[in-house]
């Protein structure tokens, strides 16, 4: 198996090489693809792999990105970075903490359905890896880097969701995405994955993210209990949104939820199977993980999969 040679970046030359390699690990299925297929030198070695933890991911990801570390990235020398600018969770319950929004599913005072703003990919995945890259190259926060000094980061995004595909907003970092120019699909890397011994890679979200459908939610209530009663505990606990916001007077104008039928998780139709389940009985669970949810499954970076539903609190009528 050998992959094509990765297309350079409008605007790159030959000689317009980066300062090194960077993966954005979020330990699912493509971002583990792309560090398996480096590690084994399908695709060039990349220098450094960054995990970017919220400190609230599934008890199943942590182990997977140990084993990620151990049986994968360290006998191929590459270093796995755990990067973190604090607790989503703890963060959110914390009124003398700043919080950046979780996009909750709100229904309004006057019954209107809404969702508040999503900021907490920025915060709590871009922000840790940008801090990170700049400290690997030499100009940490607020230094200036230099034009043209730049680090070439790959980011997991497969043919099935190549519209998610975007480049960092930053010139010191330049966007790649080798499974589409391999033309792999989620399929094609679980099959990968699948031949390496890791068939069962989790999704890489958080525990409580309120993009999740009703399978991921069963999942969860189904295999871990205690994950269960945590994120029945933090539903009830954000019904008037975070706790920062109500310390500065800042009070939502409705409630919060994080299942999207807008009712407490523990009441929530979890076991609702939708249409889009049923078909999914009829292709493979790969397919299956896109048509159940609407959207494609997993939280990167650059590729959070609910920009299309993340509205403002202002479009709702929702206390700014």
């Amino acid at each position: 198996m050998r992959a094509p040679p990765l297309s350079l970046h409008p605007g790159q030359t030959i000689s317009d090489q980066p300062r090194f390699r960077a993966l954005s690990l979020g330990a699912g299925v493509q971002s583990s693809t792309l560090l398996a297929l480096s590690a084994e030198g399908i695709l060039p070695k990349v220098d450094y792999a960054i995990f970017a933890d919220t400190g609230w991911e599934p008890a199943a990801v942590y182990a997977h990105l140990d084993r990620l570390e151990e049986e994968i990235a360290a006998p191929a020398g590459i270093p796995v970075l755990r990067v973190s600018v604090g607790n989503i969770r703890d963060d959110a319950l914390n009124p003398d903490h700043r919080f950046a929004s979780m996009p909750l599913h709100i229904l309004n005072q006057d019954g209107r359905p809404g969702m508040t703003r999503r900021q907490c990919t920025g915060e709590y995945k871009v922000k840790p890896i940008k801090q990170k890259v700049r400290e690997l190259l030499g100009y940490p926060y607020p230094a200036r880097i230099p034009k043209g000094v730049f680090v070439e980061q790959w980011v997991g995004i497969s043919t099935d969701e190549f519209h998610r595909a975007k480049d960092a907003d930053v010139k010191y970092m330049r966007n790649r995405h080798p499974l589409l120019d391999m033309s792999w699909s989620r399929a094609d890397c679980a099959r990968y994955l699948t031949s390496l011994g890791l068939a069962d890679t989790p999704k890489s979200s958080c525990l409580g993210c309120p993009f999740h459908g009703n399978a991921q939610w069963r999942h969860i209530r189904d295999t871990s209990p205690s994950e269960w009663a945590d994120v029945v505990e933090f539903d009830a606990a954000i019904r008037q949104g975070n706790a920062r916001a109500n310390a500065i007077g800042n009070r939502l104008l409705g409630e919060a939820f994080l299942h999207r039928s807008r009712v407490p998780l523990s009441e929530a139709p979890i076991d609702h199977v939708t249409a889009a389940e049923r078909a999914a009985l009829r292709i493979s669970a790969d397919e299956a993980d896109v048509l159940e949810n609407g959207v494609e499954d997993g939280c990167s970076p650059w590729a959070c999969r609910g920009d299309a539903d993340a509205l403002t609190q202002d479009d709702f009528g929702l206390a700014t």
